[in-house]
């Protein structure tokens, strides 16, 4: 029955995207700014549903079979948080009060860079979505498989606008500047922990 391949994609795909990471604090961060609220969710939604769809096409033999690149992957990554936890931290002990256009990618352009760096400097991102997912849609025949992947895919798509969305509802509370500084700091812990996880298992 095709319902259950879609709901079981959906479900999995939204265990995985929902953990607590550096995609997920960048976008909730930006939703509360209220910079490119559409954008930033569109470019990880997409991304997922590229990388999910590879996986499901079968080409995550390809990523977990190279040491290497998952090496270099890790470096990269690693380098690009510890930047951006940078940048927060900074931003958190500034003076004066802040805005929601105080912080933040300031040009599309930038936006983009950033949510895409966010989003594929992370090896996580492909051992999750190409590696894992692609495994688990093997497991139903037929095409059950792409099914799997639609629903894996659904799930990125309603969480990340979701959050963009959510970002956007608690923007008042962020008229304090005491509560920028308290967000920032958690954005220089979520980053700074991932490298750190990226440096330990390379």
């Amino acid at each position: 029955m095709f319902i259950l391949p879609l709901f079981k994609g959906f479900a999995t795909g939204a265990g995985l995207i929902i953990a607590i990471g550096a995609q997920n604090a960048f976008v909730l961060s930006q939703g509360v700014r209220r910079k490119y609220s559409l954008i930033i969710p569109l470019i990880c939604s997409l991304s997922d549903a590229i990388l999910i769809s590879a996986g499901v096409l079968g080409l995550g033999g390809l990523f977990a079979g190279s040491p290497v690149l998952v090496k270099w992957a890790s470096w990269g990554g690693a380098v690009f948080l510890t930047f951006y936890g940078l940048r927060s931290l900074i931003s958190a002990f500034k003076s004066g009060t802040m805005s929601a256009e105080d912080a933040g990618p300031g040009t599309l352009k930038a936006a983009v860079l950033t949510t895409l760096a966010v989003t594929l400097l992370n090896p996580h991102v492909y051992l999750d979505t190409v590696v894992l997912l692609g495994s688990i849609s093997s497991s139903f025949p037929g095409s059950g498989r792409y099914l799997f992947g639609i629903g894996a895919v659904s799930a990125s798509f309603c969480w990340f606008f979701l959050l963009s969305l959510a970002g956007k509802k608690l923007a008042p509370l962020f008229r304090n500047p005491v509560s920028w500084r308290i967000m920032d700091l958690g954005i220089t812990l979520v980053m700074w922990s991932i490298a750190f996880t990226l440096i330990r298992g390379s």
